[in-house]
């Protein structure tokens, strides 16, 4: 799925989408986002030498791991439950396409567990466990 494609499944909009393609095989999504440069999170983190907050990697790992759950967002919205074990390994600059590898590893009711890993030419920058809750829309404050 191109970018396009993507904002028919994920309820995130500029300048928040934070994927550009993805593909999903079976529990496995296979998603990326190339660093532009011009994003609101590197305007000052950090001037003249700009970095991919750890925050942001994240939610770049979350975005892919909503994917998994993409047939459900008609009528729910995947939210962050937990952030376990994250480990950031490398930095991540302007230039650098991000690819995430999402694993859902378990499923209960509304609970999903996901096994996450980003990488930068085949180098892991941030790995983490997720866990999301999916609250159905009319729910939401």
């Amino acid at each position: 799925m191109n970018r396009e494609e993507i904002k028919d499944h994920l309820p995130h909009r500029e300048p928040m989408l934070l994927i550009d393609k993805t593909v999903q095989e079976g529990d496995t999504t296979y998603s990326s986002y190339t660093v532009r440069g011009d994003e609101f999170f590197l305007q000052g983190h950090f001037p003249g030498k700009p970095v991919v907050p750890g925050v942001i990697l994240c939610e770049i790992m979350a975005q892919a791991s909503a994917m998994l759950m993409s047939d459900l967002m008609d009528r729910s919205v995947p939210l962050y439950a937990a952030i376990d074990d994250a480990r950031f390994k490398r930095v991540v600059v302007p230039g650098d396409k991000v690819e995430v590898k999402a694993h859902l590893t378990a499923h209960r009711a509304n609970v999903y567990l996901i096994d996450a890993i980003s990488t930068v030419q085949g180098e892991m920058c941030c790995k983490a466990k997720l866990t999301f809750m999916l609250i159905p829309k009319d729910k939401q404050q």
